[in-house]
């Protein structure tokens, strides 16, 4: 049976459960449930349900005054068609867009892309939030014909964040031949309490200190550009403190580090894709 005759037959029955006036909602496909990060808009019911690792475009901002443009996001994606289950209650395209926002605002994530609702268009909104030692991706796309209920597609996807453990030895020659080094530390989105591979991290640079007793360091945080730049500055600020105290407690003595903050204010790659973004969020150990 293809797509195009199941929607119809769908359609069919809602049509036919809305004339009779039953308000009733169809169970969900076999194996099918919400997304872990998002759940479903009150009284609608899943349609169609895929999950397996793919590639799917988002759409992101373009250019100043430009069309918007797209980034495919690999990972393990979860996409879902949902219906509204009542002609009578069923909310606004808007409605949708702005509750997914906010449930992802509410996990400390941000708006990558808007399109609002208008005429003849249900609107679109992309948006990315770091939750679990991964890059979580969204998409949001409302339909506004279909009837009796309408209904719309969310697309989730996971990205394995970047992670980075390296050794004393690897940190010693950055630092003799370059001067510095990025670490690429992962941490919850808006949060800077260490993750593991931050604390093997942290290992190495303190036995990099205990085998250079004449070695100073500044720990300097760095953000992408998604929040804004306050915010971004003092997030990045207290990741790298976040840092220095783990050094410290490993039993290098204060004076040898210093902490600073730099936000979005020295990227290292194009912030418009995420290889980039990812790029940015790092912190540095510069040599003093």
């Amino acid at each position: 049976m293809t797509r195009r005759i199941r929607d119809a037959l769908r359609l069919l029955a809602l049509a036919a459960v809305a004339a009779s006036g039953v308000a009733q909602t169809p169970p969900d496909p076999p194996g099918a449930g919400d997304h872990p990060l998002l759940s479903r808009y009150p009284g609608s019911y899943i349609a169609e349900y895929v999950r397996n690792f793919d590639a799917v475009e988002m759409t992101v901002p373009g250019r100043a005054g430009g069309e918007p443009g797209k980034e495919r996001v690999e990972g393990d994606a979860t996409t879902i068609r949902y219906f509204h289950g009542s002609p009578d209650r069923q909310p606004s395209a808007l409605q949708v867009i702005r509750n997914v926002q906010n449930a992802i605002r509410s996990l400390g994530g941000a708006v990558v892309y808007e399109r609002l609702p208008r005429e003849g268009d249900g609107g679109e909104t992309t948006l990315r939030v770091s939750t679990g030692g991964k890059d979580v991706w969204v998409r949001v796309i409302p339909d506004i014909f279909g009837a009796p209920t309408q209904s719309y597609q969310l697309a989730v996807v996971e990205v394995a964040a970047m992670a980075q453990v390296v050794t004393a030895n690897q940190l010693a020659d950055d630092l003799r031949q370059r001067g510095f080094v990025a670490l690429y530390v992962n941490f919850d989105t808006g949060k800077w309490e260490l993750k593991p591979d931050g604390v093997a991290s942290v290992r190495e640079i303190v036995a990099l200190l205990k085998a250079d007793p004449a070695l100073k360091l500044a720990v300097e945080g760095h953000t992408d550009n998604v929040g804004t730049p306050a915010a971004n500055k003092t997030l990045s600020a207290n990741r790298a403190n976040a840092v220095m105290r783990a050094v410290v407690a490993g039993g290098i003595a204060a004076n040898r580090l210093t902490a600073a903050g730099f936000g979005q204010e020295r990227p290292v790659a194009d912030n418009r894709s995420e290889e980039g973004r990812a790029k940015n969020r790092r912190v540095e150990l510069v040599k003093r």
